[in-house]
């Protein structure tokens, strides 16, 4: 036999589906498996065959059609060949992600920005806040699995951050608030 749910268990769990919606359903960074190429530009590079790195510093932008990563140093990790990693490190390193269809753009930055490709995760570690639509979602770490599209968030007790997660969710617009009518 199942409970009835309390007033503060629906609130708690439509928050819960809200996030995982802004959070879950947007954040894809670069798609390794394209075609398409990944462009590096930065103020100095030092590629490491033999041990499948390259390590950008000063101003790094890294762009695949219009996502874009921007950071003061990016490690990209290569495995048998294949890019598998990107690791990114500012003061914040910054991440957008244009519209796309239905889904809306997305901005997000952190202390470090790690996407590891092999493990489906992205994680943001340290101030790290992701933005869209005016919806804002806050936590020291914020890790996102792609493939289960399960986001995991905590708080950190530092200077700048109270040790709680944080989220703002705008309400949702209806069709006759979007055409002007009321």
């Amino acid at each position: 036999m199942t409970r009835p749910q309390t007033g503060k268990a629906r609130i708690l769990q439509g928050l819960l589906g809200v996030a995982l919606v802004m959070v879950g359903s947007h954040v894809t960074a670069f798609d390794l498996d394209s075609d398409n190429p990944i462009k590096v530009s930065a103020d100095s590079a030092r590629l490491d065959d033999a041990e499948g790195t390259a390590v950008y510093t000063g101003d790094v932008v890294v762009r695949q059609d219009a996502t874009e990563l921007t950071a003061d140093r990016v490690v990209l990790y290569r495995t048998e060949g294949v890019l598998d990693r990107i690791e990114a490190f500012g003061q914040p390193a910054h991440y957008t992600q244009p519209r796309q269809g239905e889904t809306p753009k997305t901005d997000a930055e952190a202390l470090t920005i790690i996407y590891a490709a092999g493990e489906n995760r992205i994680t943001f570690e340290k101030q790290a806040v992701i933005r869209q639509e005016g919806n804002v979602f806050k936590g020291d770490h914020i890790e996102y699995n792609t493939a289960s599209r399960v986001v995991v968030a905590e708080g950190g007790r530092d200077a700048d951050s109270d040790g709680r997660v944080e989220m703002v969710i705008q309400p949702r617009q209806s069709e006759s608030n979007q055409d002007g009518a009321n």
